[in-house]
C-alpha cells in the first residue's frame, strides 16, 4: 500500500503471485480500477464503491446534525 494515508490505497504488489507493480502499473490501477498483472496474468479489480472511511466519518456526523 502507498505511505501516504491521503491517498487512495493502491497495490504495490499482485496479490496473486507478489510481483511489485511497476509504478505506470500502479497508475493505470489508480485510474482504471482493474489491472491483470503482467507474470501471473491475475486479473486485479478494485472495488470501486469501497466506502473510504474519511466519507464514512463525514456521512455520519451529516447525518447527526441533520437530526438536530
Amino acid at each position: 500500500m502507498t505511505n501516504d494515508s491521503s491517498e487512495n490505497n493502491i497495490l504495490e504488489v499482485c496479490p496473486h503471485c507478489g510481483h511489485k507493480l511497476s509504478p505506470w502499473q500502479q497508475v493505470l490501477l489508480r485510474v482504471d480500477r482493474t489491472l491483470t498483472c503482467k507474470y501471473c496474468w491475475y486479473r486485479i479489480i478494485l472495488d470501486k464503491f469501497e466506502p473510504s472511511p474519511e466519507k464514512s466519518k463525514e456521512k455520519e456526523e451529516k447525518k447527526n446534525n441533520e437530526g438536530k
